[in-house]
């Protein structure tokens, strides 16, 4: 073995090895243990990959291949593991799609960089120092050119053989393994990460890409026959003997869609500072529905707007915005053009991120008010603040009053966007020594200021005239707290509540005020994001049937009982109904189940399983459903 085939040798040796652990660094980021029992899982693809590249590169260029690939291969596990730690899910290839959007959340992203993300990139600074020593310190000229006995080639190539007929076989078994296990971080944590990617891509490509095959009237038929046997009760929705029925009907509305807003801080005191009183107030003059809980995909906040307008589910693999953007979607914008409304959507930010220019159209929205609508008071990085944001839009609203027509407004908020972080004039009440400096400090006092602002929008909408024939709705999008930053027992010790890094995480609130309404009423029914379109339809008098509108959520006003599925935050299966939330493991029956008033574990779930079951064959009536949707 000449002189560069052993370089070769060594550097195939070195970078495997060194690859092989940042992949269970990697492991142990995400799931806080080395499951030893895997670890070939994680070796199988490295030995495969760079047994190729050591057979199909030229011995001259193998180890400046081999640390190339490294370092590739290196920020890819550098941008997993920070994507964990932003999202909560094990990114897959899909992920690529919205990595644009990185960049607009550049602030949000980098304060959850974690200082153990930075050791994918230890064995290049440890290699430049090495470097560094041997040019102050040059080895001996014998040692240089020391040369092994051909026998050490043979070896080699055997070692290269092995590796990737070896490497190929564990692969494809821990592929095969991994694809009947309906929870995703259970996939990937069996498969392990380079593997998962692979069992993804054949998840996605059996569930077809973006559009469906078939005809959608079937699709509707399967989807009403599979409702009609779940046991919601209650009265039918949009129906005239349905409770509330057209109370709202020919009514203004204003949709609130709140950033990063959870639903502990309703009702709540820091220091004897209520922290959201204008919210309180809205809640006890409306309906309250204090057990709502979050269902976005990877779009998050885009998705929480697809959702409420929509009432479909996310796919769970890319932005509802990058993928759907292209179709005409049924949605309450397009139901309320027909009673003669206009429709319209605030936001402070550029209407491009997360490619929200074609899915206003797709919702049907009449047009759009973005960044350069407002005035920037240099809240935070997006610009403007709330304040500016309601100032513009109800002005933009008292036009359309003045012209007497009836509108439809969806505002998005971002001034509690994390990480949190407003400016001194903006804040509104002061912390305690003890929370100095910490993010739940940040997170209680951008709360604060967003409910401050939507007090300023009720001023606005009454001296505007608007107060007295709008329906107000207001929801959170998203969670806001990161276990890794606010550990519960934080919250308690600050609020003195409980709280659950899952159930309490994605509980949202969702309050609907309106006019003339002083006496409210607090609604105990178990929902999510998808329930709002409905909800409200059935209090401005619509039936969606009869609209042509295929809702997956239900009127929270007109059902006993329900079951609300989620699958991007937690894995598919996941579902929260009356008494529970049940995340699966690798099926029903070694899942989890965590009650919703105790938030305590329970034990004997058993009777669930035909509500996990439904979840799970009702958001692939949706998935069929939004892909059979026309382009447009």
């Amino acid at each position: 073995m000449n002189e560069k085939n052993k370089g070769a040798a060594v550097g195939f040796y070195t970078v495997s090895a060194l690859l092989v652990l940042k992949l269970l660094l990697l492991r142990l980021l995400f799931f806080d243990r080395i499951a030893w029992e895997w670890v070939l899982a994680d070796a199988a693809p490295v030995l495969l990959m760079m047994g190729i590249l050591a057979v199909a590169v030229p011995s001259r260029a193998k180890n400046a291949v081999f640390w190339i690939f490294n370092g590739l291969l290196s920020l890819l596990l550098f941008a997993a593991s920070v994507y964990f730690n932003h999202f909560g899910s094990v990114p897959t290839y899909l992920a690529l799609y919205e990595l644009n959007q990185v960049f607009q959340i550049r602030d949000s992203v980098e304060s959850t960089i974690q200082p153990a993300d930075y050791l994918f990139f230890a064995d290049f600074a440890g290699y430049a120092i090495y470097r560094l020593f041997r040019r102050w310190k040059p080895a001996p000229r014998d040692m240089r050119s020391a040369s092994s006995p051909p026998k050490h080639r043979g070896a080699f190539l055997a070692v290269l053989f092995v590796s990737i007929i070896g490497g190929a076989s564990l692969s494809a078994y821990s592929i095969h393994a991994a694809s009947g296990i309906t929870n995703e971080l259970v996939q990937a944590e069996n498969a392990g990460f380079l593997n998962y990617e692979v069992v993804a891509a054949i998840r996605e490509r059996r569930n077809n890409e973006l559009h469906g095959i078939g005809n959608i009237r079937d699709t509707i038929a399967k989807a009403e026959a599979l409702e009609s046997s779940y046991h919601y009760g209650g009265t039918p929705s949009g129906t005239p003997s349905a409770k509330f029925f057209g109370s709202m009907k020919g009514k203004n509305v204003i949709v609130v869609q709140m950033e990063a807003f959870q639903n502990f801080p309703l009702h709540q005191s820091l220091n004897g500072q209520e922290l959201t009183p204008n919210l309180n107030k809205l809640a006890d003059e409306g309906f309250y529905f204090p057990r709502i809980f979050q269902q976005i995909g990877p779009g998050n906040t885009s998705d929480a707007e697809f959702m409420s307008n929509t009432s479909i589910y996310p796919i769970g693999s890319l932005a509802m915005s990058t993928g759907f953007g292209d179709r005409t979607l049924p949605s309450l914008p397009r139901v309320l053009e027909k009673k003669g409304y206009e429709s319209y959507t605030f936001h402070v930010n550029k209407v491009g991120f997360w490619n929200r220019k074609e899915l206003y159209a797709a919702l049907g929205f009449s047009g759009y008010y973005d960044k350069p609508y407002y005035k920037n008071d240099h809240f935070n990085a997006f610009g403007a603040s709330d304040e500016q944001l309601y100032l513009t839009g109800v002005q933009k609203l008292a036009e359309l009053k003045r012209k007497g027509t009836p509108f439809y407004a969806q505002f998005v908020t971002a001034s509690s966007h994390h990480p949190f972080q407003i400016p001194d004039s903006f804040k509104k009440i002061s912390v305690p020594d003890n929370l100095q400096g910490t993010m739940l400090s940040d997170y209680l006092t951008a709360i604060n200021y967003t409910d401050y602002a939507i007090g300023t929008l009720i001023d606005e909408l009454k001296q505007s005239g608007l107060w007295d024939s709008t329906v107000l709705v207001f929801y959170g999008d998203h969670f806001g707290l990161q276990p890794q930053d606010v550990p519960p027992e934080q919250v308690e010790g600050a609020l003195g509540i409980k709280y659950d890094n899952r159930i309490s995480r994605f509980n949202i609130p969702l309050i609907i005020h309106m006019p003339g309404s002083e006496r409210g009423k607090t609604i105990e029914r178990t929902g999510g994001q998808l329930d709002i379109m409905p909800t409200l339809a059935n209090l401005l008098g619509i039936s969606l049937k009869n609209e042509g509108v295929t809702p997956f959520g239900h009127d929270l006003l007109n059902i006993q009982h329900n079951v609300a599925g989620m699958r991007y935050y937690l894995p598919s299966g996941s579902f929260f109904n009356d008494d529970i939330l049940f995340v699966p493991g690798k099926s029903f029956q070694d899942g989890e189940a965590v009650s919703l008033k105790t938030l305590q574990r329970i034990a004997d779930f058993a009777k669930y399983e035909r509500d996990y079951k439904y979840i799970l064959q009702w958001m692939s009536l949706s998935d069929e459903y939004v892909k059979l949707l026309p382009r447009r």
